[in-house]
């Protein structure tokens, strides 16, 4: 029987890893939960072209436009929908 609690999270664990090797030292990790405004604590326009790169490689999707939105990049959370929905495709 496989764990849903850990089959839940690992997406939204590959998505901060992904996050935070966009972001490097410019965020602390252990300040940002799974509802953290990534605006309010560093992102930037850069950052997150950066970060929809590498969020598209690992999880081999491509975001469509009306993914790329401030609010879609806004927490983990909502990253981590949006993508949900892209791997279900």
């Amino acid at each position: 029987m496989e764990d849903t609690a850990a089959t839940a999270s690992a997406p939204a664990e590959r998505v901060r890893k992904v996050l935070f090797s966009v972001l490097g030292t410019s965020v602390d990790a252990s300040r940002v939960g799974p509802d953290t405004d990534l605006w309010d604590a560093g992102m930037d326009s850069l950052l997150s072209v950066s970060l929809l790169v590498a969020l598209e490689d690992e999880f081999d999707v491509e975001f469509p436009d009306e993914l790329l939105t401030r609010e879609t990049f806004s927490s983990v959370d909502r990253i981590t929908a949006a993508v949900g929905t892209l791997v279900e495709r």
